[in-house]
């Protein structure tokens, strides 16, 4: 009986390490799975080896075959679960070269990509002040930990959530880690739709940005230096503002996982997605694009691509089912035609929020391209 309770374990780790090379499909609420299979697998990885040394050691009525079976099940999860690693560090032997090319060399004091790495601590934590920016928006100001700079650049975090949703604490240890960095972080609230429709959120963040820069002395920044980030819905927002504000104290942009193109989102979106993802575009921008183009193509980033645009920074992953990984490739594609410097990580293993856990493959990836292009565009 135990046997068999192993080979049902192995298969299901056989299952969870799959999620690293096949795309969650879009229905499936499973893409949060494959977060924990494709940036914790190398913690999971150790599970199948257990399970593979008690199928051996379990004696019992089931056959020796069932032993077999669970072994080669457990080499099969064990070689998924540890692909991302493998992955990971076949991109980070490229990264700095193609990170030199688009945005000049950057001198910083660890690698792309490490095995020990995986197995860090958490970054230490910053002081963090939440302000009121106006009636009903906040903000929360991480101060730079590391005294890399006086007055220190800052990075505006722009929250996901499909527009109608998430908070300013996404992911707040990234939010630590770039304090710890040298960096100012301003992570900020935006009305949300659908009480508020686009371009509620661009005035928002307009808000923000003129809220720290009258109190860039107080709070030890530089006015003339941010750099807008964004994850998913926020990443939207981050591009589509920066390419059209003609603001030249926005030195660059970083957009994670993010829909560039809102015509395009809308031509291949599908009710029965895990998002409902026309619902939310309907929602955030008034209508389906034959009601409310205007809106459409003043949030499409991709449409407002010219030679002015800011440097930019893009990562995505390939098995991405809330926002298809094309949309980043068309981006890069389109800010090479206008010779905008620009860089397009692509993680092929990757889902959304692959960057959650800092020290997996798609976090140490992230931290190192992240400081690389913040070291590059604010010197």
């Amino acid at each position: 009986m135990v046997r068999w309770l192993l080979l049902v374990l192995a298969v299901c780790f056989v299952a969870l390490g799959s999620l690293t090379v096949v795309r969650s499909p879009d229905w499936s609420p499973s893409w949060k799975l494959a977060i924990a299979a494709g940036e914790y697998g190398h913690i999971f990885a150790l599970i199948p080896v257990v399970i593979s040394l008690l199928a051996w050691l379990t004696r019992g009525p089931a056959p020796a075959h069932v032993a077999v079976a669970t072994t080669l099940l457990c080499a099969l999860a064990f070689g998924l679960l540890t692909h991302p690693v493998l992955e990971a560090w076949k991109l980070s032997r490229a990264l700095p070269a193609q990170l030199t090319r688009q945005f000049g060399p950057v001198a910083l004091d660890h690698a792309p990509f490490s095995i020990p790495a995986l197995f860090g601590a958490a970054p230490n934590s910053a002081r963090v002040e939440s302000l009121s920016v106006a009636e009903g928006l906040t903000l929360d100001f991480y101060r730079a930990t590391r005294a890399q700079e006086s007055p220190a650049p800052c990075v505006v975090l722009i929250h996901g959530g499909g527009w109608d949703g998430g908070s300013r604490d996404e992911i707040a240890h990234f939010n630590h880690w770039l304090a710890s960095r040298g960096y100012a972080v301003a992570a900020v609230d935006y009305r949300l739709a659908p009480k508020h429709v686009w371009p509620a959120q661009r005035t928002d963040l307009a808000a923000a940005l003129d809220f720290l820069k009258s109190r860039a002395s107080s709070l030890g920044l530089d006015p003339a230096r941010f750099v807008l980030c964004g994850r998913s819905a926020g990443g939207n927002i981050a591009e589509a503002y920066a390419y059209t504000a003609a603001d030249p104290a926005i030195r660059g942009v970083i957009a994670l996982y993010a829909p560039a193109d809102l015509h395009f989102a809308w031509q291949y979106s599908r009710e029965d997605d895990v998002l409902k993802s026309p619902q939310l575009l309907r929602q955030f921008l008034g209508g389906p694009p034959e009601v409310a183009r205007a809106a459409y193509d003043s949030a499409s980033a991709y449409l407002h691509v010219a030679k002015t645009t800011p440097p930019t920074l893009l990562l995505h992953g390939q098995l991405d089912t809330l926002v298809w990984h094309r949309q980043s490739e068309r981006l890069a594609a389109r800010l090479k035609e206008h010779a905008v410097p620009h860089a397009f990580v692509s993680l092929p293993w990757a889902t959304h929020a692959f960057e959650y856990n800092l020290n997996g493959p798609g976090g140490q990836l992230t931290r190192f391209s992240v400081e690389w292009f913040l070291g590059a565009v604010t010197r």
